[in-house]
């Protein structure tokens, strides 16, 4: 049974836990200025206390009352489903950190993971408060915010040799990310967000700046 079975998630708390999302923008930040293994030494501890901790949030009853009792008016609606067993949005940020930082170029992970934190917090925020029109399965407001500060994100992120293809591929892949936020709900969203910007960039990368190498960042520290 769910321990808060009337909680109602009020925009008030949206914007606390939005806030709570933005600090996560400090793991891409950090990331620039040290190299992956430094990265991953950091976030693969974390991860793990993060994520035990969760699952015994999920599977263990007396860790789960006491969890919520602390932190469940933060949690949404399925997070709260015991009969969903759905691990909370910070696991899954940190577990996309550490997937992404391992699998992408640092080029490429800090742009698709600042997306991920600053278009999915302004497309929530947007998305619940103005959002009247329908686009895929989100709102088209919520979506506009979501490309539009991608765009920003883009322009203000670390490139290769800053030429104009680099801002065009991100963004394209800002676009792909919009779609994927939007019409895609198998996954959750802090892993199908920065998966299909950076596979986007990476293989727009690989097309169009065959000559650029993507990992000149990480073999700066």
């Amino acid at each position: 049974m769910n321990d808060f079975p009337n909680v109602e998630q009020s925009y008030a708390v949206e914007l606390v836990r939005k806030t709570i999302h933005l600090c996560s923008l400090s793991i891409p930040v950090v990331y620039y200025f040290i190299t992956k293994s430094t990265a991953l030494s950091i976030l693969l501890p974390l991860t793990l206390v993060f994520g035990l901790s969760d699952v015994a949030r999920v599977y263990h009853p007396p860790t789960r009352q006491f969890y919520h009792k602390l932190f469940g008016w933060l949690l949404r609606k399925h997070e709260l489903d015991d009969g969903k067993r759905s691990l909370n949005g910070a696991t899954y940020v940190l577990l996309a950190a550490c997937i992404f930082i391992w699998i992408f170029p640092k080029v490429v992970f800090i742009t698709a993971f600042s997306i991920l934190i600053v278009s999915d917090t302004l497309a929530a925020l947007v998305g619940r408060k103005f959002g009247k029109r329908r686009f895929l399965n989100k709102s088209l407001e919520g979506a506009a915010a979501f490309f539009l500060s991608a765009l920003v994100v883009v322009v203000l992120t670390p490139k290769v040799d800053g030429g104009f293809m680099e801002y065009l591929i991100g963004a394209v892949a800002a676009l792909v990310g919009t779609v994927v936020e939007s019409w895609f709900t198998i996954l959750d969203d802090n892993l199908s967000i920065p998966l299909s910007v950076g596979a986007a960039m990476w293989a727009l990368y690989a097309l169009l700046l065959p000559a650029v190498n993507v990992y000149a960042l990480d073999m700066l520290r």
